[in-house]
């Protein structure tokens, strides 16, 4: 990402640069401006590598968060930085919420951009991952939100009544119905509510969430086409009885695996 910065920021200068008029008396000051802008890189926050808060258990992973992270003071400019921090997903959000952004709003950012390198984790997993429980997902968590905020809400009652329907025809790995939660909504919309329902009212900085979109991620991984915790397209039709299966227990308040 560092890189990627550097490649825009040399466009953005030579920009500037050849708006520069040659004979102002400050032609040096300002030329010397331009090449100081760069993008900061450094360690901000360091994790125990001991502690892995995605595969700890449910009822002790919220105390974990709060452990897991240490932060570099003094290596921001309170009040004037944009900070932008990476993470390879974002499932449940936990981590972030209860810590990491807690923890970086303490360095006084103007803003904070958490980019994920994994697009919306939207559907649960059947092929080894532990993630089969539909309602911990912060993209669904969002969708949902979003449907309350529209007066789309019964869209819920729809899916699951066609989830229904498909279980006692035995017909739930012919099509994935959890993908009409998603629908109304484009991926913007929906990473803008996961910003919300990440940030409480404590947070002074502005917080942004930025997914990678799933085409960008074929690119990035050519010839490897597993996408269906992003897509729902999954390679068995297992997958679709396990993700309207979630969706049925998440409705009926049943807090268990689908499978």
């Amino acid at each position: 990402m560092i890189k990627a910065t550097e490649n825009y920021l040399a466009g953005v200068k030579k920009k500037k640069i050849q708006e520069l008029d040659i004979n102002d008396p400050a032609y040096d000051e300002k030329l010397n401006e331009i090449l100081s802008i760069r993008t900061r890189g450094e360690k901000i926050m360091v994790k125990d590598a001991k502690l892995r808060t995605f595969i700890t258990q449910d009822d002790s992973r919220d105390e974990m968060v709060a452990h897991v992270y240490d932060i570099t003071y003094g290596s921001l400019n309170r009040g004037e930085d944009n900070l932008v921090v990476i993470d390879d997903s974002i499932v449940r959000g936990t981590t972030l919420k209860k810590s990491v952004i807690r923890i970086l709003d303490r360095l006084g950012p103007k803003k904070i951009v958490v980019v994920s390198s994994a697009p919306q984790i939207r559907y649960p997993d059947c092929y080894g991952i532990d993630m089969a429980k539909l309602g911990d997902f912060i993209a669904f968590q969002a969708a949902v939100g979003l449907l309350e905020d529209n007066g789309k809400i019964s869209l819920i009652d729809e899916v699951y009544q066609l989830c229904k329907s498909a279980e006692e025809k035995g017909s739930l790995k012919d099509e994935n119905f959890v993908k009409k939660i998603y629908e109304p909504f484009t991926d913007e919309e929906i990473s803008k509510k996961i910003a919300q329902l990440l940030t409480h009212d404590q947070i002074n900085a502005d917080v942004d969430i930025i997914f990678q979109t799933v085409e960008n991620l074929h690119k990035a991984c050519p010839g490897h086409t597993g996408d269906w915790y992003f897509t729902g397209n999954y390679p068995t039709p297992g997958g679709n009885k396990v993700v309207n299966k979630s969706f049925i227990n998440y409705v009926e308040g049943i807090n268990k695996r689908a499978y």
